[in-house]
């Protein structure tokens, strides 16, 4: 990050004035002097400010006789950002990179002309001739272009030495995958991929509750829509759930059973996946892109409780036994051969927020901090080497491929 740009912070606060204190700054009376407001400032245009480090220097400024405030300067850099890829997809990465405080949007590569000229206008952002001169102008590049597209562009920017974020699934084979997490790794830069279902609401509010799953079961169900059928539902939505199991179960995987079917596609539409563990957990897996509904559903089974996570509504529910540790849950007793239990159900507290900008943040402090991206490079090949051992048997099964 040696080329990111410094910026200035000030926080404006009140000061209970103390009068000899007061004498210590004085500000200069002229028709130039504007009143100072509480709040945030990146010179005068930002307002809101979050994640600042420590204070560099505490000013006691005088206004007036009665009022002093005390001004607090922040300096940091900001992470300047090119986006590789501006469609359906790339425009909501956009949107999120322009709220994220630190970031700075250098500009895009799209070579739909249409497209990018839209975004022109709407963004007021440069768009690039070539993805060559966007990385060479940036610090991190979001690769949000079609799958087809990743490998060759994440080679490119980590070459140049830039950190990357992209969309899942992180390439089109295992094998260009473990490529870029051979050169990532030598290379020293950060590498995220965008499994958004790890920030999902539902998701988080359960992950640190000890899962230890025995049983999956899974369905992700979305309604036909072209965008995206380059790849089979397996790598456009079951991957998604590949890499929530692969982040909870700690184990290796030990047989893969799968079966699918082409339906309005060249490549599987529906598809079911059974994926067992060397620890005995068994993971039972469907998606389809042409159903009725939508319905994206994660139920887990584990010796002490049920977890069920509904990725789509935004809501987790636990069930276990009681063991009165939240006065606040709905209790009930069943009759055991070992007589009654009584079952506690509660819904953790879901905190609703935006999925897209929450693994923004997280890659750009990843970044920052000097820590491993949440799904870092190894995350997207091991999920994306599962759902090709799936692919592989559909194709053994002499299900359309």
């Amino acid at each position: 990050m040696s080329a990111c740009q410094l910026s200035v912070v000030i926080r404006v606060a009140d000061f209970i004035s103390d009068p000899d204190a007061s004498r210590s700054v004085r500000i200069p009376s002229g028709p130039q002097t504007k009143p100072l407001k509480k709040g945030f400032f990146i010179g005068t245009l930002q307002t809101s400010i979050s994640h600042l480090p420590s204070p560099i220097l505490h000013l006691p400024l005088l206004i007036s006789k009665a009022n002093l405030l005390w001004i607090e300067i922040y300096l940091y850099t900001m992470l300047k950002i090119g986006v590789l890829g501006v469609g359906h997809l790339g425009k909501f990465h956009l949107n999120n990179w322009k709220e994220i405080a630190g970031a700075e949007l250098v500009g895009f590569y799209d070579p739909n002309d249409d497209q990018a000229a839209a975004v022109e206008a709407s963004h007021g952002l440069k768009r690039y001739p070539d993805p060559a001169s966007l990385i060479q102008a940036c610090d991190a590049v979001d690769i949000v272009a079609p799958t087809d597209h990743h490998f060759h562009l994440c080679e490119e920017a980590i070459r140049a030495g830039k950190h990357v974020f992209v969309e899942k699934p992180i390439t089109e084979t295992p094998e260009q995958a473990r490529t870029l997490v051979k050169l990532a790794q030598e290379s020293g830069i950060k590498f995220q991929v965008g499994h958004v279902e790890r920030f999902n609401p539902a998701f988080t509010a359960v992950k640190d509750l000890g899962l230890q799953p025995l049983f999956i079961e899974v369905h992700r169900l979305a309604q036909f829509n072209p965008r995206g059928t380059e790849v089979s539902v397996i790598l456009d939505l079951m991957i998604h759930d590949i890499d929530i199991i692969l982040s909870l179960v700690k184990s290796d995987v030990r047989a893969i059973s799968a079966s699918g079917v082409a339906v309005l596609t060249d490549t599987p539409d529906i598809a079911n996946a059974r994926i067992e563990f060397h620890n005995g957990c068994v993971a039972n897996l469907t998606s389809s892109r042409i159903s009725m509904k939508k319905m994206r559903k994660m139920r887990l089974f584990q010796k002490d409780a049920y977890i069920g996570i509904d990725f789509l509504e935004k809501k987790a529910e636990l069930i276990q036994m009681d063991n009165g540790s939240d006065p606040n849950a709905f209790t009930f007793e069943i009759p055991t051969h070992q007589g009654n239990k009584t079952i506690a159900i509660r819904n953790p507290s879901v905190q609703d927020h935006n999925a897209i900008r929450e693994e923004l943040i997280a890659f750009k402090h990843s970044i920052e901090q000097n820590t491993r991206p949440v799904v870092n490079e190894m995350d997207g090949l091991l999920a994306l080497d599962v759902a090709h051992r799936i692919l592989e048997r559909i194709e053994q099964n002499g299900i359309n491929p």
